[in-house]
Order: C-alpha cells, then sequence, then structure tokens
C-alpha cells in the first residue's frame, strides 16, 4: 500500500526539510523512495530519522511543490525530527537498511512512535483532486502535457463541486505552475 504523506527529516545541523512522498507500507516495514538527487535522502542517511506526517491539509503538499516549504513545526518527541504543527498524527522512524539504486534507493524504516494529534474528519473530492494535481506536476518532466491537462480537466470536477478555501488556494498554487510550464513549452 502507498500512503501520501508529509516526510520531515532534519540535517545534522538541526534544518528541517519538508516533502511530500509516497511512502510504501507493508505490515510492519516502512520503505521511503526518494530519488536521486534528493534532499530527504541525504538527511535520512546522514540523521538515520524521519517523521511521517498525516495531514489532510493539501496545502502543505501544493506548497513544498511550488516553492511554498515554510510551515509551522515543532520537535519530535522520541527522535530528532520535527513535526508539522497541522499533521492530525506523526510516526517517528529509525532507518534500518538501504537497497541501493542509482536512481531510487529504498531506506527501510522502523516506527519507534507514534502520536495522533487530532480527530481524522474525513476526506472530501477536492482534497484528493489536488493531492492527484500535485502528483502530475511532480511529473511534468516524465509526462506528456497533454496527458497531465487531461487529468487535471477530470479532477476539476470534483474540486469545483467540494472544495473548501484551502483546497482552491492550493489548486491556484498548482495551477500557476502548470500555466508557466505550458507557456514555456509554447514559446
Amino acid at each position: 500500500m502507498i500512503q501520501e504523506i508529509i516526510v520531515t527529516t532534519q540535517n545534522r545541523y538541526g534544518t528541517a526539510h519538508i516533502a511530500p512522498m509516497g511512502i510504501h507500507v507493508d505490515g510492519d516495514d516502512i520503505v521511503i523512495l526518494p530519488f536521486r538527487p534528493s534532499t530527504t535522502l541525504e538527511n535520512l542517511i546522514s540523521t538515520q530519522t524521519a517523521v511521517l506526517n498525516y495531514c489532510d491539509d493539501v496545502r502543505v503538499f501544493a506548497g513544498c511543490l511550488t516553492g511554498r516549504r515554510e510551515w509551522p513545526i515543532k520537535p519530535a518527541e522520541k527522535t530528532a525530527g520535527a513535526v508539522l504543527d497541522c499533521a492530525l498524527a506523526h510516526t517517528e522512524v529509525e532507518l534500518v537498511r538501504i537497497e541501493e539504486d542509482p536512481v531510487r534507493p529504498k531506506l527501510f524504516c522502523k516506527a519507534i512512535h507514534t502520536v495522533n494529534h487530532a480527530p481524522f474528519q474525513g476526506f472530501n473530492r477536492a482534497q484528493y483532486s489536488v493531492l492527484e494535481a500535485a502528483i502530475l506536476i511532480s511529473r511534468l518532466d516524465r509526462l506528456p502535457l497533454e496527458k497531465i491537462t487531461a487529468e487535471l480537466d477530470y479532477l476539476r470536477i470534483g474540486l469545483e463541486k467540494t472544495a473548501g478555501v484551502r483546497e482552491l488556494e492550493a489548486w491556484s498554487w498548482l495551477m500557476a505552475i502548470i500555466d508557466k510550464h505550458t507557456a514555456e513549452i509554447e514559446a
């Protein structure tokens, strides 16, 4: 199973890095698969720890992909790490082993501490739309623009029917990136 979450890591100087990422969960195995080069990869190898933030504010996902990485954080409880203030829950993990790969190494981690901060109130379709749009934006260099545009047209339907202020703001950030990318291609 793949879970779309926000991974926070720190470098050896304690500077936090916030990144949306799909992690693989299979029983007790937690596998983080960052592409090279990656600040998340460098930090996790350096400090051997990360925090998995379970967050329903899609602005964090969209924000990280559009240059908005300054989100309020607080110290993790059991590891040297940072927890998003807006996280509904978080899990602090330690790196157990690495399966090397020149493109996307597998970082196997174990959970050492989990905390629930607030109740999960459910998702709306707009949150799904923003999350999927963010994933598409992260692949602008790997997918044809026509495919991305077609998928965004479909995702816009759910957005328009169910979005709140947060989802509309996140969507606008992502569409600005798409507009810029499209203009560069057409220039």
